[in-house]
Formats: C-alpha cells, sequence, structure tokens
C-alpha cells in the first residue's frame, strides 16, 4: 500500500508539471504575441486564467471560492493571500477576473517555459536586494498607472508546514497606501493538502479559497503600514482557524 501511494504521488508530480506546460506549448504562439506590447496584457491574463482552470481540473482540484465582496472590474486593487503550495498562482488566477500583476520571487523565472513568460509578465523582487526591492514599486506604480490590479503573497516566502500562518512583509502595504487602492484579503484553506511542497502527499480534492471584505486605504499614511498588515492577517488567520475546525 506505501509502495502504491509512493508511486502515485510521484506520478502525480510528473503529470502537474505536464498540465503546468502543455497548454503553454499549445497556445505558445497566441501567448508570444499577447506580451509584445504591454496594453495587450489583459488578454494575456484571459488565457492565463484558462490555463489555470486546465490545471486544477487536469489535477483533480474543484475549486469553491465564496465572495464577502466582489471587485469591480474597471479599479485596481491589491490583492492577497497566504501562501502555501505551488497551486496558489493557479487558484489565484481563477479566483480573481481583474487583471493583475504578481510581484514574485525570481527564482521562478528560472522555470523551463513558464519562466520565460513569468520573466516578461510579473513583477520579479530579489529579497536578498533592497535596490531590487525599490525597483518593485516603481514598476508597480507603472503597472497600476495602466488601470491593473497587483498581486502578492505577503509572507514573502512559503512557510514550514507546521506554521498556519508566517508573518506579513510590508511591502503589499506601503503599496495600497501610496496609491490609496483597497486591499483584497484572500484566504485559500486547501492548497496545501492538495499539493504542499512535500514531495509525498497530495491528491484530488476541493480548494476552497474566500475573498474577504475589502480593507480600504483611501485618508491613510505610510504610518498606518503596520496597523493595516495587523488588520489583513488577523483577517486571514481567523478565516484559515474555522475552515481548519
Amino acid at each position: 500500500m506505501k509502495l502504491f501511494k509512493s508511486l502515485f504521488w510521484v506520478f502525480y508530480r510528473i503529470w502537474f508539471y505536464i498540465m503546468v506546460a502543455l497548454p503553454i506549448l499549445v497556445l505558445f504562439p497566441v501567448l508570444v504575441i499577447s506580451i509584445l506590447r504591454e496594453e495587450w496584457y489583459p488578454f494575456f491574463f484571459k488565457i492565463a486564467r484558462l490555463w489555470a482552470k486546465c490545471i486544477l481540473i487536469g489535477m483533480g482540484f474543484r475549486w469553491i471560492i465564496k465572495r464577502e465582496e466582489t471587485p469591480e472590474l474597471d479599479k485596481s486593487y491589491m490583492f492577497i493571500a497566504n501562501h502555501t503550495s505551488m497551486a496558489d498562482i493557479m487558484l489565484m488566477l481563477v479566483a480573481v477576473k481583474n487583471p493583475f500583476v504578481f510581484v514574485g520571487k525570481k527564482e521562478l523565472g528560472k522555470i523551463p517555459l513558464f519562466g520565460f513568460f513569468y520573466k516578461r509578465t510579473c513583477i520579479l523582487v530579489d529579497r536578498t536586494s533592497e535596490r531590487s526591492r525599490k525597483a518593485v514599486f516603481l514598476r508597480a506604480q507603472k503597472r497600476l498607472k495602466q488601470g491593473l490590479s497587483i498581486c502578492i503573497f505577503p509572507e514573502g516566502m512559503v512557510p514550514g508546514e507546521d506554521i498556519m500562518l508566517a508573518d506579513f512583509k510590508d511591502g503589499a502595504f506601503r503599496l495600497a497606501i501610496n496609491h490609496q487602492i483597497p486591499i483584497v484579503p484572500l484566504t485559500f484553506a486547501d492548497n496545501k493538502k492538495r499539493f504542499s511542497y512535500t514531495f509525498f502527499s497530495g491528491g484530488p480534492g476541493k480548494m476552497r479559497a474566500k475573498i474577504h471584505k475589502f480593507i480600504h486605504t483611501k485618508g491613510l499614511t505610510i504610518q498606518d503600514t503596520k496597523a493595516i498588515n495587523s488588520q489583513s492577517r488577523t483577517i486571514i488567520l481567523n478565516q484559515l482557524k474555522t475552515f481548519n475546525t
């Protein structure tokens, strides 16, 4: 039985990377055209959402998304969520219809095929470099002026399996306050169970997500960053505890 489970997990991991790569290969010419100009990004985003749905369905995941409030398509937001799995990117794309740009670690740009588009459509950050972190603000500002939204996983990296929710970095909240855009917290309940970074784990099943009420930043200043950070983390942490009871 243990051998069977191990073989299943090996196949399941390989299948995930096949599911990531296959739609990109099929749609490669269209994807390349869609990233030639920045104003075509919303079209690329629609294809990315289709890619994400194909992966989740192909992996046997069934998403269930509840909304306390729904973002308006013609407005910009700061989307944040807990970070537990490689599938977080896909679930975020499925849950949110507003075209947004990920701010993510530069290491993902090294992944074959996926990294080619990741480097050209996302805002990459080297968290060991202060210069890189400052550059993120300038690139995010440009994207927001284009009418897009931003998505950041504020934990900064995937925490250990025994940690329900790590401390949040301040970057997402400073950006939201600087640009006076609402923060939209999302809680992902099952991604760690479905597809964590532990190789011999995971499997098909439901993926629950909840989009919480927005946290508005109008009138706030940089001095409010820590308070908004704490408020956002508390919302997600309390929801995780509710999901787990």
